[in-house]
């Protein structure tokens, strides 16, 4: 299929992976198509960890002029960044491959597509580096047989984010009630530049505790991580009961919460 590659050299696009749209000096026009309803992996935010590949489900819809052949052109969802959509966005994201489409009507397109997301280093092409992370503009493409090209921007936005872990440790346990206890863990999240995780610093994190036979969690502080995203503070013995760290997450990191720790209070 010849949707697969996106000209590199446009206009100092960076391109990731890609419906393979032509050359930027094309001049053939885009197929007269409009694009709706995108929704990108059901509208949440896409978390991609520090080494394998993540595939989101994007839908659709595309309205055409009733005599224009769905099989004369090609469609995609693109992920971009900058002011416009078009061959000088700062950053393109396209899926391998072209969408598929059914007629609900003689001028309405359902259509259903896949974007991949690779860290950089586990693909030829289509590496993310740590920059990107944050927020992406959605928009949509049609490429015709002609090769022309047709654009649709400001169809939304998606946050691209670096996977997060956190741990928590409670000692001493046992502990005798009203005794320090004290709690360290470490945040950390994917380097899409390494393929590896890296402590996550300077965050506000919430330690929290959970008393035995209570299904919730209640904040007792927060704590900031260091420059290696390690944690330590200390809370008084009360109850048994689980602790653990929680980070509520940022533009481009996903909340996250370790599992607790649970400490004998004797």
């Amino acid at each position: 299929m010849r949707i697969r590659a996106l000209v590199l050299a446009a206009s100092g696009a960076v391109a990731l992976s890609a419906l393979a749209v032509p050359s930027a000096s094309a001049a053939t026009a885009g197929p007269a198509v409009t694009f709706s309803n995108l929704k990108v992996n059901s509208g949440k935010n896409i978390v991609v960890g520090s080494t394998s590949m993540v595939t989101v489900s994007a839908t659709y819809t595309v309205t055409k002029p009733a005599n224009l052949s769905a099989s004369s052109f090609q469609t995609g969802p693109v992920l971009y960044r900058g002011a416009t959509l078009g061959m000088d966005s700062d950053d393109l994201l396209f899926g391998d491959d072209a969408g598929t489409c059914t007629a609900s009507s003689s001028t309405v397109l359902k259509c259903s597509a896949k974007v991949q997301f690779r860290p950089k280093g586990t693909a030829e092409t289509g590496d993310l580096i740590n920059s990107q992370a944050g927020t992406w503009k959605l928009g949509a493409l049609a490429v015709n047989d002609s090769d022309g090209i047709t654009w649709q921007g400001n169809l939304g936005s998606t946050h691209l984010q670096r996977r997060a872990t956190l741990t928590a440790n409670a000692s001493p346990e046992p502990v005798k009630k009203g005794k320090t206890i004290t709690v360290t863990g470490k945040l950390a999240r994917a380097n899409w530049d390494t393929n590896t995780y890296a402590g996550y610093s300077t965050q506000p994190v919430k330690l929290q505790f959970r008393k035995k036979g209570s299904s919730t969690y209640t904040t007792l502080k927060t704590v900031t991580t260091t420059s290696t995203g390690t944690l330590k503070t200390t809370t008084t013995a009360t109850a048994d009961g689980y602790y653990r760290y929680s980070f509520a997450g940022t533009t481009t990191t996903p909340s996250v919460s370790a599992a607790g720790d649970f400490v004998d209070v004797q």
